[in-house]
């Protein structure tokens, strides 16, 4: 089954990058949906090819600095108690710059709207404009 994705040139051709680590178990789930149905797009694993702070700044403009860190992660709980709580962009910078794996995955950006976590639904409705061929 493959799709074709309704961009706004009509040339079904959209850049759609996955963020996540290879291992982890909704980076999988999102890569093999993409997969399945046949989206084009790129992966890369943050975890070898760290986030730009460029990158990091504008994802954390859509849901905020706290919006991007995994609380329910092993490194999370890891952490010492003071570098818990980040006051500023810097110290949110620094940290994820440190423990990359802090970051929620995945994170599917399409155009240059990011989207993070993955289910079926929400994959089925942020690509409205897949069909099925």
């Amino acid at each position: 089954m493959s799709v074709e994705l309704d961009t706004v040139d009509g040339t079904g051709q959209i850049e759609a990058v996955l963020y996540g680590l290879a291992r982890c178990d909704a980076t999988r789930k999102a890569r093999n949906w993409l997969v399945r149905f046949g989206v084009p797009h790129r992966f890369i694993d943050y975890r070898a090819q760290r986030i730009a702070p460029e990158t990091l700044r504008a994802w954390a403009a859509v849901v905020g600095w706290d919006g991007l860190i995994n609380r329910h992660s092993a490194t999370w709980r890891e952490l010492l108690p003071a570098r818990k709580n980040p006051a500023s962009e810097p110290e949110y910078l620094l940290l994820i710059r440190e423990h990359p794996t802090l970051v929620k995955r995945p994170v599917l950006v399409v155009g240059a709207q990011p989207t993070f976590g993955f289910s079926d639904r929400l994959y089925e409705s942020l690509l409205g404009g897949v069909r099925r061929a």
